[in-house]
C-alpha cells in the first residue's frame, strides 16, 4: 500500500499520548502552529485517534488503534523500543514509524552505571538498615564488604548507543569492557574487547557486571537465562536496563536464591506494571526500579525535537525518516 502522506503543516494535527509525560504542554511551548491535543488513556486514545495525522506515543499503544485511525500518517514513538508496533499491520496501512532512540541515551547509561555503583556500594543495604535504625559496625569478612569498580569486568550485551555510552562512563571509572554484538565487527570502538553474540557464554566468566542494553528480538529473548547463569562467577552482578523479556526471570530467582551470582539490578520486568505477587518483590540482592531509566526533566523536549525533525522531512518530500523503522 502506498505511504498515507502527511497534509500540510497548517492542515496537520498531532496527538500526544502517554499517561504522565507532559508532551503536550512542552510543545506548545515551542509555538509551532501546529495543532496538537493531549490523551491520557488509552480509551481516550481510541475515542479521538480518529483526529490525528501524527501519534506521539508508547505504552498507550495498540495495535488495534489502526483500524480506527483512517488520518493517522506517522507515529512517533516516545520509547526507543518499537517491538509493541505491528511493523507489517502499519506498513500494509501506509502508517510510518519512527522510534526515539537516542533520546534517552545518556540517561538510560547513568542509570546503568548509578545500579552498578549501587550494588557494589551496598546503597539498598544502607537504606535498608537506616529505615531500621541500625548502625551497621566493621565488617570482617572480605568478601562482604563494599567495593570498587577499579579494574573490574564489565560485560555490555547490545553495543548501541546506550551501550557505547555506558562504556565510556566505565572507562572513567577504569573498568574493562567487553561488548557483545550480533556484529562484532561494526560500532564496538568504545570497548576494550569485542565479541560476537553467540560467543557471550565465552566471555561471561569473566564478568564482575553484566549489564544489557540490546533490543527485544528473537535472538535476544530469554538471552540470559540459566546456562548464562552459571557461566557467570559467583561475585557477578546483572543489570537489566533493555527489555524484561530479555531475561529468563525464573531463572534469575533461582540464581540468586541459590547465590549462583551475587546480584541483579532490573530496569524492565517481563510484566509491568510488576504485581504484588511477583516472586521478584521478595529476592534478596534484587534491586528494581520501575522502568524509569531514561526518564528525566529533559526527556519530553528530546523526543519533540526527533518529532520536529521527522515531520519537516516528510514535508520536505524527504524518504528517510530519523530512527525510522517503518
Amino acid at each position: 500500500m502506498t505511504t498515507r502522506a502527511l497534509p500540510s503543516r497548517d492542515q496537520t494535527t498531532i496527538c500526544f499520548a502517554h499517561a504522565a509525560y507532559r508532551m503536550g504542554e512542552r510543545f506548545k511551548l515551542r509555538d509551532t502552529g501546529i495543532a496538537h491535543f493531549e490523551v491520557r488513556t488509552r480509551a481516550d486514545l481510541q475515542a479521538r485517534i480518529g483526529e490525528a495525522d501524527v501519534v506521539v506515543v508508547s505504552g498507550l499503544w495498540s495495535n488495534e488503534l489502526i483500524a480506527h485511525a483512517p488520518r493517522l500518517a506517522f507515529i512517533q514513538s516516545i520509547s526507543a523500543g518499537t517491538d509493541q508496533y505491528a511493523r507489517e499491520a502499519l506498513q500494509a496501512a501506509g502508517i510510518r514509524l519512527a522510534s526515539a532512540q537516542g533520546a534517552n541515551e545518556r540517561a538510560v547509561a547513568e542509570h546503568a552505571m548509578a545500579l552498578i555503583l549501587a550494588l557494589a556500594r551496598k546503597i539498598p543495604m544502607a537504606r535498608d538498615n537506616q529505615i531500621a535504625g541500625k548502625w551497621r559496625g566493621l565488617i570482617s569478612e572480605i568478601a562482604q564488604r563494599e567495593d570498587e569498580l577499579g579494574g573490574k569486568t564489565l560485560v555490555i550485551v547490545g553495543m548501541g548507543r546506550i551501550g557505547s555510552q555506558l562504556a565510556r562512563l566505565a572507562h572513567a571509572f577504569d573498568m574493562r569492557v567487553i561488548a557483545i554484538k550480533r556484529d562484532p565487527l561494526r560500532g564496538a570502538e568504545a570497548a576494550d574487547a569485542v565479541v560476537a553474540q553467540e560467543r557471550m557464554l565465552d566471555v561471561l566468566p569473566e564478568a564482575d557486571f553484566v549489564v544489557l542494553t540490546c533490543p527485544l528480538t528473537a535472538e535476544t529473548r530469554n538471552l540470559i537465562d540459566a546456562r548464562a547463569f552459571a557461566a557467570m562467577k559467583p561475585a557477578a552482578v546483572l543489570v537489566n536496563v533493555a527489555r524484561g523479556l530479555v531475561v529468563d526471570e525464573d531463572a534469575l530467582v533461582s540464581a540468586l536464591h541459590e547465590g549462583r551470582i551475587a546480584g541483579a539490578a532490573l530496569d524492565c520486568v517481563r510484566e509491568e506494571p510488576l504485581p504484588a505477587s511477583a516472586p521478584l518483590w521478595h529476592v534478596e540482592n534484587l534491586l528494581i526500579t520501575p522502568h524509569s531509566a531514561g526518564e528525566t526533566r529533559r526527556y519530553e523536549d528530546n523526543v519533540i525535537d526527533l518529532l520536529l525533525e521527522n515531520l519537516d522531512r516528510q514535508w520536505r518530500g524527504e524518504a528517510a525518516l530519523k530512527n525510522g523503522i517503518v
